[in-house]
């Protein structure tokens, strides 16, 4: 049986509750199944059944997929950037290593719920997104900490004066984007992503570093 919530009568406070009550159907219909099929083999209308309402509910709501997508990961990153707080004023060392550290939180967070994190990064090639969607690459929070980290390092002299923070940022994104892949290609672990991740942070931060 599904609901249309536009059609729900009753007074208006009774139907902003069934519309909160159907908008968080919608969100956990949504993460099971992009959890499980994947971005690309995951419907709006299935998305729908799933959830026990109708097509017409989710788009009083939603205006894409990928926007439910970006929902669904906003949710998730509270828990990740309570422990990135707590962690990082701590760390010290070089810049590449606090980068290891940073990115090993975020690869054993991801990595609960792995193909819901590729979902996320294969929402970043749809070209018919809706302006509301954020897909991976949107995340401010992540690329200001590493922007942050970057200009630390040129404080404290480990990183060139005239490094781009920006175009780091982009390269160490692609990197860890690219990382994924080893889920599918070698049926990775957290484990290995990070050894992989570590191996990558090293070679840019080595490009980065101060000419003799």
């Amino acid at each position: 049986m599904t609901i249309d919530v536009e059609r729900v009568p009753g007074p208006p406070a009774a139907r902003q509750s069934q519309k909160a009550a159907t908008r968080q159907r919608v969100l956990a219909a949504a993460r099971e199944l992009f959890d499980t099929h994947g971005y690309q083999g995951t419907t709006i209308r299935e998305i729908a059944r799933h959830a026990g309402v109708a097509v017409g509910s989710v788009f009083t709501t939603f205006a894409s997929k990928g926007e439910i997508l970006s929902e669904v990961m906003q949710a998730r990153i509270d828990p990740l950037y309570a422990e990135l707080d707590r962690v990082m004023p701590h760390l010290h060392g070089a810049t590449a290593d606090r980068l290891r550290t940073m990115f090993a939180i975020h690869l054993e967070f991801e990595a609960r719920n792995v193909r819901l994190f590729l979902s996320h990064i294969a929402a970043a090639y749809d070209w018919t997104l809706s302006p509301g969607a954020r897909p991976y690459g949107h995340n401010t929070r992540l690329m200001g900490a590493v922007i942050e980290c970057l200009e630390r390092g040129k404080a404290l002299g480990d990183i060139r004066q005239d490094v781009d923070c920006h175009e780091v940022v982009d390269l160490i994104m692609a990197a860890y984007a690219w990382t994924y892949r080893l889920v599918i290609t070698h049926d990775a672990d957290a484990q290995a992503m990070i050894a992989a991740m570590n191996r990558q942070i090293g070679l840019i931060v080595e490009g980065l570093a101060p000419r003799p």
